[in-house]
């Protein structure tokens, strides 16, 4: 005996919510440089976990410094010899992950004074890492994908002139990726002018070390919608989370909770792109990516 299908209103708006995209898949981003002993930046990308990887610190930069990269454990940059992760990040491309410079952090001494300095450390990053040319390339011949904005000194100063120098970049060539992860508060206290520029391709929210946005405690929903809806950008929004509880002072979300908690929420924004980690050493410790990867 056939069966005859009913068409209801409730049947239109589920068919309409999968169209739209409400639950979407999304990607995975790490942090990576910053403990020696996270291994190295190849086998992070050769896991299959992950879309981008930063490579973290470019700690020093700006008001007429030297600019310097740390990357913990990993080598000695004044000896030159970090340029051995060059065939690394070229590794990484192939595996279809990109790699980008991470600025700032929360330690180190940087800062932009003026208009031609924010010129200048452009200049600089494009000449070092990216496109151009240097004797003098930190890591190498290899180019990476673009730039990462983690500016956590409070300090916004023209830092959106630097993200527009670094874009004009992308019309001699290879595209410069630009990145952000501003804290979950909304507007960010560094990154505020930077964001309203438009030009950033990715922005991961760090949901973490701030009582007032994070799960179980604080909106993280709330914060969520305000980013999500506030701020344009031409990819998209990562949830960004502590690998474990030992990768910052609040704001670990546990896997379970993750997934059957925040997620679902989080997802319902059309600009939504997957999660941030932090950091690659506490993710291999805890295997947090491996756990919620399905589900991003």
């Amino acid at each position: 005996m056939a069966c005859k299908l009913t068409w209801s209103p409730l049947l239109t708006i589920l068919l309409l919510a999968g169209m739209a995209g409400i639950s979407r898949a999304g990607n995975i981003a790490v942090y990576w440089g910053q403990n020696g002993n996270e291994g190295t930046l190849a086998d992070a990308c050769n896991s299959g976990l992950y879309a981008y990887v930063m490579v973290s610190f470019l700690s020093t930069f700006g008001n007429g410094q030297a600019p310097a990269i740390n990357l913990a454990g990993h080598c000695d940059p004044p000896s030159g010899n970090c340029n051995v992760f060059s065939s690394n990040i070229t590794t990484c491309q192939s595996n279809g992950v990109k790699v980008l410079l991470s600025l700032g952090g929360a330690g180190g001494s940087y800062g932009l004074s003026s208009i031609e300095d924010a010129q200048s450390v452009a200049a600089y990053l494009w000449d070092n890492f990216l496109g151009g040319s240097s004797p003098s390339r930190p890591l190498g011949d290899a180019v990476l994908d673009g730039i990462d904005f983690d500016i956590e000194t409070g300090n916004p100063a023209h830092f959106d002139e630097l993200a527009t120098f670094l874009s004009l970049y992308s019309v001699l060539g290879k595209k410069v990726y630009l990145t952000a992860a501003p804290q979950c508060p909304y507007p960010d206290a560094s990154l505020g002018p930077a964001l309203r520029t438009g030009l950033f391709d990715e922005v991961w929210v760090q949901f973490y070390n701030n009582p007032q946005c994070e799960y179980p405690g604080g909106d993280l929903q709330g914060a969520w919608n305000t980013w999500t809806s506030s701020v344009h950008v031409s990819g998209g929004f990562y949830l960004g989370v502590p690998a474990s509880t030992a990768a910052a002072g609040s704001g670990y979300i546990s896997p379970a909770d993750l997934t059957s908690a925040v997620l679902p929420g989080v997802k319902a924004a059309s600009n939504y792109g997957g999660i941030m980690v932090w950091n690659r050493y506490n993710d291999v410790q805890n295997s947090y990516s491996s756990q919620v990867k399905d589900s991003v």
